[in-house]
């Protein structure tokens, strides 16, 4: 996601949150962001589709070395859903393949298809997805018309809200997920669950964890936030000078040392607020470093 490259002295480092326009990819915002803030050294935590809209986690400098803690957070989004008609890509980018009379829909049958589709799922990820099978991506794939098996994977749906809209085939959505979770995948099987087919025409990333939308830029007016703010969902601990000198240098604790309670991971943080570190546990009582930022002193 990032270019593994050491910081100069006076290089951006910190956190944006950006919020994606339609027709870009994540690597275009990256792109962007390297131009805008003057630094090679931008990654982001978690692709969003080109069609899609929203929040994009972005870390630069150093703090690139935190996506890793905001990846596998869960993420709420806003959608719309058009039933009888299914797309190529289940989504509104791709090429129709089939067409159903649905009809009305009842609002119950729909909120009870949806009910099926949440907790703990199994599911296939789409073709036009950017996984790798056998080092090709399956989008590499597809617009080649290559179709391969896909293993299943384990996601969970914590929560599949459906409203109706004017229009009585187009229905707008809530869906807060586990990362991974393939949106115009849950769209397709409603669908079907209904006897029929749907494609996802429209959606918009409201929350990536603690990140939300009202706190979203514009990718060209970029805010840099603190490293801090890229661990502002872990568990935070405040080390003395003695022990950040440690810490700068890979120290393992005993976790009751740095009162790590818990099974972690915690930011540790200097008295007046310099990100060090990211440490996790190891066995019952020791903690390490996942990850070191500051490996000298401030000033």
């Amino acid at each position: 996601m990032s270019r593994r490259r050491g910081n100069r002295p006076g290089d951006p480092v910190g956190i944006c949150v950006v919020d994606k326009p339609s027709g870009w990819t994540s690597h275009d915002v990256v792109g962007r962001l390297r131009r805008v803030l003057g630094t090679p050294r931008v990654g982001h935590a978690g692709t969003l589709d080109p069609m899609a809209t929203g929040v994009l986690v972005v870390g630069v400098g150093a703090a690139t070395k935190l996506l890793t803690f905001i990846t596998g957070v869960s993420k709420v989004y806003e959608a719309t859903i058009t039933f009888g008609v299914e797309t190529d890509s289940l989504d509104a980018d791709g090429e129709v393949t089939a067409t159903h009379d649905m009809g009305q829909l009842d609002p119950v049958a729909v909120r009870a298809a949806a009910a099926t589709l949440t907790g703990p799922l199994l599911q296939i990820p789409p073709m036009v997805s950017a996984i790798r099978v056998e080092g090709r991506r399956l989008h590499e794939l597809a617009r080649q018309g290559i179709e391969v098996e896909r293993a299943p994977r384990p996601v969970t749906v914590h929560r599949f809200e459906l409203r109706p809209t004017e229009d009585p085939l187009r229905w707008d959505a809530t869906v807060e997920c586990s990362s991974g979770t393939y949106v115009r995948s849950l769209a397709a099987d409603l669908g079907h669950a209904l006897g029929g087919g749907a494609h996802l025409s429209a959606l918009r990333r409201t929350a990536v964890g603690p990140f939300l939308l009202g706190e979203a830029t514009p990718v060209d007016e970029p805010v840099l936030l603190d490293a801090r703010e890229g661990v502002r969902h872990l568990s935070a601990l405040v080390v003395d000078d003695e022990r950040a000198a440690l810490v700068r240098n890979g120290r393992v604790f005993d976790a009751a040392e740095l009162g790590a309670v818990g099974s972690g991971p915690w930011s540790l943080s200097t008295g007046d607020g310099v990100l060090l570190a990211v440490y996790e546990a190891v066995g019952e009582d020791r903690v390490k470093p996942a990850v070191v930022l500051s490996t000298q002193a401030a000033g």
